[in-house]
């Protein structure tokens, strides 16, 4: 029991000089951009079939499974400013990063897992290549960016889905519906949304890269790593969207 805390605290300094090092190579030059653009191609554009589906089938589903308890009430006409505002508030870059975490997260953990015990990492070392900016640099910024593009994506995806659902028993134009979710959002709506987003991006790339960095004892590490970082990710979601929902009612409310 004490061997497992002492590590835990030994991973999260280890984290800390990780994340560290990463605001200290971000701003020495050169910037590795055409790296950068690639994976930002990889991350962002490759997730899109992925996240469209999941983001359909979130607006759907909720608007078909809220419709009963609403007409009970009289307030069927709320349901799309109500599917929307859940879905832009909390639903949807949650679950989207969720879907990043077990996606993006594991694929760098495994790729530079990978890449760390065939020794290549080594060898751009050995090569005067920085491999901490080139191949960790890279991948956080892109994480950061990317995932709050597909968080927005996700939102639009989602109302859409949101609008096929409601007109199931009911009857709706697209631009009835659109206006009456437009004309209840509000700026501090979407602001705490999108802010905590970028967190999401920035820590589902770091943990990625940390856990595939370190990897060490043979192949094996490498699906130790992809799991690890999956589920240190996924954790670090729930941690970060707990503090920004406190922090949000704070201050916002």
């Amino acid at each position: 029991m004490l061997d497992k805390i002492k590590n835990s605290f030994d991973d999260a300094g280890k984290l800390s000089l990780f994340t560290a090092r990463f605001f200290k190579e971000v701003f020495k030059w050169p910037f590795q951009l055409n790296e950068f653009l690639r994976q930002c191609y990889v991350i962002g554009y490759k997730s899109l079939p992925l996240v469209t589906i999941t983001g359909f089938i979130m607006g759907l589903v909720l608007t078909i499974q809220s419709r009963p308890t609403m007409s009970k009430f009289g307030a069927e006409s709320w349901l799309p400013s109500m599917v929307s505002l859940s879905l832009i508030r909390e639903i949807a870059p949650v679950i989207t990063a969720l879907i990043c975490a077990g996606k993006i997260a594991s694929g760098i953990g495994a790729e530079l897992g990978s890449m760390k015990v065939t020794s290549q990492i080594d060898a751009m070392e050995v090569s005067a290549i920085n491999p901490y900016k080139y191949l960790v640099v890279t991948r956080v910024l892109a994480t950061t960016i990317m995932v709050p593009i597909l968080v927005f994506y996700a939102d639009f995806i989602g109302i859409l889905g949101g609008y096929i659902g409601y007109n199931v028993h009911g009857n709706a134009s697209m631009y009835s519906y659109f206006t009456n979710v437009i004309e209840h959002l509000e700026f501090l709506d979407i602001l705490p949304a999108t802010i905590k987003t970028f967190f999401f991006g920035f820590f589902i790339g770091l943990i990625g890269c940390y856990k595939g960095f370190n990897a060490s004892g043979g192949t094996a590490s490498v699906g130790h790593a992809a799991n690890s970082a999956v589920v240190t990710a996924s954790l670090s979601i729930f941690i970060i969207d707990m503090l920004a929902v406190q922090i949000t009612d704070l201050f916002f409310s």
